[in-house]
């Protein structure tokens, strides 16, 4: 019968190193909604791994070639394939929100595993629970948190690749999963390794994500303002801006010209504000963004409509259209 000590081993761990992630989090933009949502994601992941594994070693697939590379293959996939969809249609914002999202969706596969393993085999010693819950459970959090971190790192550098930015931590996850399953070592030698560098690791880059968040938006609230301030006040006609915009008239019409200014002006309005509320969540100010945002987003799809694609194309120098940027726009439409 398995006792409470075991079943806290099997368990607790990675449900703690997951609220430590939450909490240092300074600007708490993954809601604890979103996060349950991804570790009910990732119990089902576990669930659809273990119909796929069972089928493959049915079909004949020698067990020790594929616990080692078949089952880390499919396992990652799976747990990947959510947070994969987050980043990629652009509703994480930054690098330790994609850490958040990785280890949920990886803490929620590693408690479903153990539950199941827990169900199956009550008399095994304190020592198996130990590897699982603080080896194997912290290693799927932990691959699928580096998937997400490396993926919206190149993400936010390299746009245009799309998808193909995952590719990298999807790679890091599976070796790293599949050095585990390897067995080299003995099994509680290498949960020590496991611990002494993954949690470490993950912490880390937490700081430093926080570190290059704020000098983001620092600096991007202060040119947001500063050409805010340019295009309502008339001076725009002063800056390269207005040079840009006076060029277009011999390629648009002057309505269409008057909308990207338009254009201009309510993206930059809604990106100061999106910054702000950042600020002000990083301070302990929960600010939540009101109707008239909701009208200014209305009014940027009418106008992005207006000038058409090649309008927006033309403006794209003007507007900040990152990653994190479009996050902030999804951010204040929810």
């Amino acid at each position: 019968m398995t006792g409470l000590l075991e079943l806290s081993v099997a368990l607790i761990p990675v449900v703690a190193f997951l609220a430590s992630l939450v909490i240092l989090d300074s600007f708490k933009l993954v809601s604890v909604r979103s996060v349950v949502q991804t570790i009910v994601i990732g119990g089902l992941a576990a669930g659809l791994s273990y119909a796929v594994n069972r089928w493959f070693l049915g079909a004949g697939v020698e067990g020790e070639t594929f616990v080692r590379y078949g089952a880390p293959l499919v396992e990652e996939i799976l747990k990947a394939a959510y947070v994969a969809y987050l980043l990629h249609s652009r509703r994480v914002g930054f690098i330790v929100d994609a850490g958040i999202y990785g280890f949920a969706g990886g803490a929620g596969f590693a408690l479903v595993e153990n539950i199941y393993y827990l169900s199956q085999l009550p008399d095994a010693g304190l020592s198996l629970w130990i590897v699982r819950g603080l080896g194997t459970a912290i290693m799927h959090g932990s691959t699928t948190a580096m998937f997400a971190i490396l993926g919206k790192s190149l993400l936010d550098r390299h746009s245009r690749l799309g998808l193909l930015n995952l590719l990298p931590g999807f790679a890091l996850a599976f070796a790293v999963h599949s050095a585990f399953n390897h067995l080299a070592l003995n099994p509680l030698l290498q949960t020590l390794l496991l611990l002494l560098i993954m949690p470490p690791l993950t912490v880390l880059v937490f700081e430093r994500s926080e570190r290059a968040t704020r000098e983001w938006l620092g600096t991007g609230f202060d040119t947001d303002v500063e050409l805010l301030e340019l295009v309502t006040s008339g001076r725009i006609r002063e800056d390269r801006i207005g040079a840009y915009l006076e060029s277009l008239k011999s390629r648009f019409p002057g309505e269409v010209v008057a909308d990207m200014l338009c254009m201009l002006q309510v993206h930059l309005e809604l990106s100061a504000r999106a910054k702000g509320i950042l600020m002000a969540r990083e301070a302990g100010i929960r600010l939540e963004p009101d109707e008239m945002v909701k009208a200014n987003l209305q009014e940027l799809k009418f106008l992005e409509k207006s000038v058409g694609k090649t309008g927006k194309l033309a403006m794209l120098p003007f507007l900040n259209m990152g990653s994190r940027d479009l996050w902030q726009l999804y951010m204040l439409g929810k």
